[in-house]
């Protein structure tokens, strides 16, 4: 799955992301987009900071990586993400041509890449999206868990 560790190097980036959006109260998700071994964009939720619902990382490195590219086609690129993407990122996925996404821990409760829906490989659209899941899940789950687990504790 990860025969020279490069995308756990890259999770690993998105880990650190997803602390930075439990700082400030966000759900600790973090999400990195890389294209020939270079970092485009990184970000990490933040719809509770900017009052924003669809400030997800994955839509957040969408848009960024598209305004450094200077194409919204995000060809030859890869999304690292430490939640598998809702269904909204997941759509963003298929629109912007991504050719891979990269996703650590399953969401069976909002996943649209597999766990309710598999929105990036439906037949049915005009593109489909490579997936690996699982890469680094443990730690991405460990980190989800600490930080509900603070929320309840408040």
């Amino acid at each position: 799955m990860d025969p020279d560790g490069t995308h756990a190097r890259w999770m690993r980036e998105g880990l650190a992301e997803a602390e930075s959006a439990a700082a400030h109260g966000d759900v600790p998700i973090g999400a990195v987009l890389v294209r020939d071994g270079e970092v485009l964009a990184r970000d990490h939720n933040r719809r509770e900071v900017d009052q924003d619902p669809t400030a997800h990382a994955e839509l957040l490195v969408l848009r960024a990586g598209a305004r450094h590219l200077g194409s919204w086609r995000l060809e030859r690129c890869t999304l690292y993400v430490t939640l598998e993407p809702c269904a909204m990122c997941a759509g963003a996925l298929v629109l912007a041509r991504l050719p891979r996404v990269v996703f650590a821990a399953d969401d069976p409760k909002a996943g649209a890449v597999g766990a309710l829906y598999d929105i990036p490989r439906d037949p049915r659209l005009n593109h489909r999206v490579e997936v690996v899941r699982g890469v680094l899940a443990a730690e991405a789950s460990s980190q989800l868990t600490a930080f509900f687990a603070a929320r309840r504790h408040r």
